[in-house]
């Protein structure tokens, strides 16, 4: 490896850090800008974890930055009630109750004079669910205005109506090979004339702008057509006859279906791939895909766990939509910087890796799981229901629900979540994700 590519590699990783830590500081200003404004009192504003490399006072918080940058936090007086005899010192030896209770205390380490009415949990329900929602939102609005920044001035790379190559005869799709046998016919497009750098206007007389219209066109014609091509300025009609073919299956969104085949009609010929600016509607669309797409991730994490296992500590191949974590994600950083791709190119995927990285971030914190700030969210609904549903019946107020209660529970999703985190980090360092 060259003296260039490690300069160009450790530039990456840098860039990514910097972007990791203002993504972070966003998040936690979310909930720190709430907090103060529904008057809760708020000690610390932390970037990172570990010890203190710089910090400063100002008003009755302290803003800093730790030597970890792996997350971060801000530290709210009075995140957990008292308990029911209305004291916050330990008092249990059972480890479950010395868990509840430990919490409850470092909810209140820090308290004050005139902090009784600064307290988190004295908040209403929807306030609370707020100041904890504020934090991921902000990593969502982020990821948004990254992806369709990015996506409206550099755009994606598309399939387009122009001919990259033309197949010489009819192979089904399963059989996975590019040399011809005797027996194989002759491909449509080969037979009409059609040649490299041709650009598709018309099909049977329609126009076609983009490559999905043609696609299913294509896809739904067997027998002869008509196909208007632009070459060298000027239009040219050529006929086809088009054949029945299996080719690869398409989903509802247009995508191809890995190892899914269906009969349909063929013409024989690769399209030109280009990078393609879209407009505001097909970059909300396709940013609506990629929340989906976060969606499914998070839901498949536990069944990628055995293939991780393997990468890890087997002889398993790392797949290409395996989890990755913050050094995986440094990692492709530092590759992006050493493609041998324009510069425009490497701002753009590093862009859209800080704004899918952003994108995880909120779609994880939103699990209603302790001590993630899904699972106060949830914590605020359920105490809002339980409220209101007395109010409807006529019943005493139950009080503030307490979330410490749930504290062993969290600890326990801590404990997977570091055991989950440790396995991808292993996976990261010994077999990581590639880009190509």
């Amino acid at each position: 490896m060259s003296i260039t590519t490690v300069l160009l590699t450790i530039l990456g990783i840098v860039v990514f850090a910097i972007g990791l830590l203002f993504s972070i500081a966003w998040h936690e200003l979310g909930h720190l800008s709430t907090a103060k404004l529904f008057g809760i009192r708020v000690p610390q504003y932390m970037v990172g974890f570990g010890p203190t490399v710089w910090s400063r006072k100002k008003g009755d918080t302290e803003y800093g930055i730790k030597a970890i940058p792996a997350g971060g936090y801000i530290r709210m007086i009075g995140m957990f009630p008292p308990g029911e005899d209305g004291r916050l010192e330990a008092r249990s030896t059972s480890p479950w109750r010395g868990m509840i209770e430990d919490a409850r205390s470092a909810a209140f380490e820090e308290l004050e004079p005139g902090d009784e009415k600064r307290l988190f949990y004295t908040r209403k329900p929807w306030k609370r669910v707020i100041v904890m929602f504020a934090g991921p939102f902000m990593n969502l609005v982020l990821a948004v205005a990254i992806f369709l920044g990015v996506a409206m001035t550099f755009g994606f790379q598309t399939q387009t109506t122009e001919v990259a190559g033309v197949q010489k005869c009819v192979i089904e799709q399963s059989e996975n090979r590019d040399t011809c046998k005797k027996s194989d016919p002759v491909s449509p497009a080969k037979e009409a004339g059609l040649k490299k750098g041709d650009r598709i206007v018309a099909f049977d007389g329609q126009k076609v702008d983009d490559w999905a219209t043609l696609s299913d066109k294509i896809r739904d014609t067997i027998g002869p057509a008509t196909i208007t091509v632009r070459r060298d300025g000027q239009e040219k009609t050529l006929h086809a006859v088009l054949q029945k073919n299996l080719v690869a299956k398409k989903d509802s969104k247009g995508e191809v279906v890995p190892g899914d085949f269906v009969k349909a009609g063929y013409l024989g010929f690769a399209a030109q791939t280009e990078i393609v600016p879209l407009s505001f509607g097909d970059s909300v669309v396709r940013m609506g895909d990629m929340i989906e797409n976060g969606v499914d991730s998070i839901i498949a994490l536990p069944s990628k766990i055995p293939g991780l296992w393997d990468a890890a500590f087997g002889d398993g191949e790392r797949a290409a939509d395996s989890p990755v974590g913050v050094v995986g994600a440094a990692r492709i950083g530092g590759e992006v910087m050493t493609l041998d791709v324009p510069a425009t190119n490497q701002i753009a995927m590093m862009l859209f890796l800080l704004a899918g990285f952003n994108l995880s971030l909120f779609l994880f914190n939103m699990l209603p799981l302790l001590p993630l700030d899904g699972g106060h969210i949830a914590g605020a609904l359920w105490e809002a229901l339980r409220r209101n549903l007395a109010r409807v019946f006529r019943r005493p107020d139950p009080g503030p629900f307490d979330v410490a209660k749930l504290m062993p529970v969290a600890y326990v999703v801590a404990g997977v979540f570091i055991c989950f985190t440790l396995l991808v980090l292993v996976a990261d360092i010994v077999n990581p994700v590639k880009i190509s």
